[in-house]
């Protein structure tokens, strides 16, 4: 492998930012962070491998499991708790895990991303098996409770992903299915909750929607098992019902879809019914 450079912690192209207009730094910042799409783009081909493989195990009845400290971790539990709303799927099939626990969702927690112990003790704690996967979330590439956590998941059979934004990582050598998006030095130096955190962002929407999509958990381009957790969606809801049955009357559909619980089901009870 390459030698290893940590590109997210180089200087940034900008100098003197408290001398900037606001204008300026919004401009500057917004002109950085029209390059991270591109580097995502780049790095399809890698993350296609991970879905195609995550998607197998998960279709023969495995979970998911994101483990990350700081912004990478915050931004995997973000991503866990928005699959059982948006697709149907049940809590606990996609997990978000952070060093420091729950209070490291909000504050800061000293030092926890440099155990190399608590990674794999936070995964058994959720029974983790050879059925399940990992994705490992370390902008740097360098956290060692992300690295440790992969690397006894690797030893017992478990299959391990990683997304990072810097090249030839550590992490990417403990997984099975690396992705490296490389967006090159933050507007403020170091400061990866930046361009490194919107391409993990976006590079999580994409394996968490492409997967669930495999799963059949969406039929064209609709959330037909979303749950109907608030009046937002139980009017999307009944707007789908009315689109997918031709019906013309709101009330109707929205008693279907209250009484079977999902689009989809309203959807097949109707046309069982035919």
């Amino acid at each position: 492998m390459s030698e290893f450079r940590k590109v997210t912690e180089e200087t940034s192209h900008y100098r003197h930012l408290e001398k900037m207009s606001v204008t300026d730094v919004l401009q500057n910042m917004n002109k950085e962070d029209k390059t991270v799409p591109d580097a995502v783009a780049e790095a399809i081909p890698q993350i296609e491998k991970l879905v195609s493989a995550f998607a197998d195990k998960m279709l023969a009845g495995g979970r998911m499991f994101y483990i990350g400290a700081g912004t990478s971790g915050r931004l995997g539990i973000v991503d866990a708790s928005e699959c059982p709303p948006s697709f149907g799927v049940p809590y606990g099939l996609v997990i978000g895990l952070i060093a420091g626990g729950e209070k490291a969702i909000t504050q800061a927690v000293e030092f926890a991303e440099d155990s190399t112990e608590n990674g794999w003790a936070d995964l058994q704690k959720h029974f983790i098996n050879d059925k399940d996967v990992v994705l490992g979330l370390a902008a740097s590439g360098t956290t060692p409770y992300v690295i440790a956590a992969l690397k006894e998941c690797r030893k017992r059979g478990i299959l391990t992903g990683s997304l990072c934004c810097n090249p030839n990582s550590p992490v990417s050598r403990e997984a099975d299915y690396p992705i490296e998006v490389v967006v090159g030095p933050e507007f403020v130096t170091g400061s990866t909750r930046m361009k490194s955190g919107t391409a993990q962002k976006l590079v999580l929407n994409m394996i968490s929607t492409s997967i669930m999509i495999q799963l059949g958990r969406v039929e064209d381009n609709k959330m037909v098992n979303m749950q109907l957790s608030n009046v937002k969606l139980v009017d999307r809801g009944v707007k789908m019902v009315m689109e997918k049955l031709a019906l013309t009357d709101y009330e109707k559909a929205k008693d279907l879809l209250l009484k079977h619980g999902s689009v989809k089901k309203a959807v097949q009870a109707m046309n069982g019914s035919l």
